[in-house]
């Protein structure tokens, strides 16, 4: 049983192997601010390639985030897999994107993390690519270049018509589909942005509108807003339709059943 997904103080712990069918993803939340300070439990359960990583950021507050981050994905994983979080090793493919390495991979556990800001996300689910990212709404940033350079003709259009303050929201509701569709590929970057379009509406829970050049691939995800916060955005990209979200607020809702057209 699973007692909260959302993960706000450092004493956190997973009393019982967290049951996940294969029918479901789950999406933890991570409140980076609240638990970072706890330096020395979260440097334990790193890796020392992690660990190296850690010592590069050249603020303590970075340096935390990114301890607590990587540390508390290990012990959710091994919860699930009923394993040492630290003896979880990790593989990425050739875009960077992590997997559980083959001998750290039983039950098929496939997950996908992003964090911004204060907030951490990890989405976790069985057998099934995934996406997922967040960002921190930011209001001093050039939008509409980022928007010209990197969204389709149609986002932009989309973009265009809304007013200066709901546009803000907009792009950053644009950007999290995006990165969490190219996540879940696996592809990252490698996949030009303005190669698919994705919905700026709110609430959207089928936001992948067109994929080029094989317009039948729109069909094959589901890519939909899942719960922020304040001044937070957050989107998750699914393999299939057949799925249900279980999130860290509680949510416990069902994949829409109709496909693209």
């Amino acid at each position: 049983m699973i007692h909260s997904m959302n993960i706000t103080d450092s004493s956190f712990r997973i009393e019982a192997p967290p049951v996940l069918p294969e029918n479901e993803v789950h999406l933890w939340r991570v409140d980076l601010e609240a638990v970072g300070a706890d330096e020395s439990r979260w440097q334990r359960l790193l890796s020392p390639d992690e660990s190296m990583r850690a010592s590069r950021f050249h603020f303590c507050r970075d340096r935390q985030r990114f301890a607590a981050s990587r540390a508390l994905l290990r012990t959710v994983l091994g919860a699930y897999l009923a394993a040492d979080p630290r003896e979880l090793t990790f593989s990425y493919s050739k875009r960077e994107k992590p997997s559980l390495a083959p001998g750290s991979a039983g039950d098929n556990i496939t997950f996908n993390v992003s964090h911004s800001g204060e907030i951490a996300l990890f989405a976790i689910t069985r057998g099934r690519d995934v996406g997922v990212d967040v960002e921190q709404v930011r209001r001093n940033s050039d939008l509409e270049s980022i928007a010209r350079r990197f969204f389709s003709l149609d986002e932009q259009r989309q973009l265009a018509v809304l007013d200066p303050e709901a546009r803000i929201e907009a792009f950053f509701r644009c950007w999290t589909r995006k990165e969490a569709f190219i996540k879940a590929t696996g592809d990252g970057l490698s996949l030009p942005l303005k190669q698919f379009d994705v919905s700026l509406a709110v609430g959207e829970t089928n936001a992948l509108l067109a994929t080029r050049p094989d317009g039948g691939e729109a069909g094959r995800w589901l890519l939909r807003d899942v719960p922020g916060e304040k001044d937070y955005v957050a989107a998750l990209c699914v393999r299939g339709h057949d799925w249900t979200l279980k999130d860290w607020s509680g949510g416990y809702g069902r994949a829409p059943a109709e496909n693209h057209k």
